[in-house]
């Protein structure tokens, strides 16, 4: 298994607890309010994380919160419900071993890999040696602290089990000509958009090093996305100004395959002879004991790691194949979900109103009354329950999506690639009930 050698931090490197960073998002220095308490948020290296370090979160989340632990859409973890005094929850994730680099590094680890990077039967080649290099300059380079909570980079290695529908202001993509390796590249978007070039995979990280000094030179301090830049700064011209700092070549016939759905959960096999074993934490929520549980597995049965998915998943890599069913009858066990046929498994959504002040219904328990609905009409289709147009539990939009109106009530929208947001608009202040009838009606296509 990997890991990045990331020490705790000794306190006189750390941020006094008055410092304001110009970023309202939990990070694992900067415990965000909400209605439901304080939030941390803790940034996984590739969303990987070792058992100990599993252990060591479950502890504080029992110790110092209200036990509730998230899975975010980014293959992080985050914890709600923090009370006062919130310093003695980061001391032990620090002496875990999950904090960055340097202090002020905390909100731009934003890296993300596929959850089987290195052990995906289809990838091209492993990503994470890149990943380490990337994830180190990005602590450890002062001015990339200027970049935004925000800013975001995907690196993909060709994996099978890969997110390709969140957007990223700089994404990476295995490529393989003659035998040799490449990355091809583009700029506020996803691998399936048309590529801005290609470049070795030995300049892979000059290039992301390009990439962010020249969006700084560019940047004035409202604009925090990549997208912000090239609105004002032509493509072209970007890509011309890069190209004086790392050689590029064009990349006319790239086409990145879809990922394959599903290999998120439930048994597939890596590319040696062991198998990795997903699950889904119901609504991305998990609780201590079951964090607890699934890192003990992880040390019974694989190689003492856990990896955290955009899906709101986790995987336990490096199983054998005789103990697999086992694993995934276990993690059920636990309260996890192993099997996609599950409605709960398809749905995703917000924090709600229990937890958002800025959410007008609960969606949550919205979303399981809709699954207990759904499971009692045989539907299986994907949603996702927004509590407001902020949409923070999806970073895409999903093939269906209920939009909070008022408490129980919502819109529906379907997805429609040629109108933004959600899509469109299909029925209006529907309760879950009226909902289940107006699908009962109209049976969506099969997932």
């Amino acid at each position: 298994m990997w890991r990045f050698s990331v020490a705790g931090l000794p306190l006189n490197e750390r941020p006094s607890s008055h410092v304001v960073r110009p970023s309202g998002c939990p990070g694992l220095l900067r415990v965000v309010q909400a209605l439901d308490g304080g939030i941390c948020r803790i940034k996984l290296d590739g969303g990987s994380i070792l058992a100990d370090q599993a252990d060591a979160v479950a502890s504080v989340a029992e110790r110092f919160a209200g036990g509730v632990i998230e899975a975010t859409n980014r293959a992080n973890l985050q914890i709600r419900g923090i009370g006062p005094g919130h310093d003695a929850l980061i001391e032990p994730l620090l002496a875990a071993g999950l904090g960055p680099r340097k202090p002020a590094g905390d909100d731009v680890r934003n890296l993300m890999l596929s959850p089987s990077a290195g052990i995906d039967r289809q990838m091209l080649f492993d990503t994470r040696p890149l990943a380490e290099q990337i994830l180190a300059t990005l602590q450890t380079h002062e001015r990339f602290h200027e970049l935004s909570a925000k800013f975001a980079v995907q690196l993909d290695g060709g994996e099978a089990l890969a997110m390709l529908e969140h957007h990223h202001d700089l994404w990476l993509s295995a490529l393989v000509r003659d035998g040799d390796p490449w990355l091809v590249f583009g700029l506020a978007g996803t691998p399936l958009d048309k590529p801005a070039g290609r470049v070795p995979l030995a300049q892979g990280h000059a290039l992301v090093v390009a990439v962010l000094e020249l969006f700084l030179d560019l940047a004035r301090p409202d604009q925090n996305r990549m997208r912000h830049v090239l609105a004002e700064t032509p493509a072209d011209e970007f890509l011309a100004r890069l190209a004086r700092r790392v050689p590029l070549q064009p990349c006319p016939d790239w086409r990145r395959d879809a990922s394959i759905d599903g290999l998120h959960i439930g048994v597939h096999p890596q590319h040696d002879d062991r198998v990795y074993v997903g699950a889904m934490a119901p609504l991305g929520r998990l609780d201590a004991v079951m964090l607890r549980g699934v890192a003990q597995l992880a040390r019974e049965k694989g190689d003492s790691s856990l990896r955290f998915t955009p899906w709101q998943s986790l995987l336990l890599p490096s199983m054998r194949r005789e103990d697999a069913d086992e694993v995934l009858a276990r993690l059920e066990e636990l309260g996890f979900l192993g099997s996609s046929d599950q409605p709960l498994a398809q749905l995703v959504a917000c924090t709600g109103s229990s937890g958002c002040a800025k959410a007008l219904a609960d969606t949550k328990a919205d979303a399981r009354r809709l699954a207990d609905l759904l499971q009692s009409q045989g539907q299986l289709i994907k949603i996702h329950l927004s509590g407001c147009p902020r949409s923070c539990a999806a970073a895409h939009a999903a093939p269906a999506t209920l939009l909070a109106v008022a408490p129980g009530r919502y819109d529906l929208y379907f997805r429609d690639a040629t109108l933004p947001g959600f899509g469109a608009l299909q029925a209006h202040n529907l309760t879950i009930e009226a909902l289940g009838h107006w699908l009962d009606a109209r049976p969506p296509e099969p997932l």
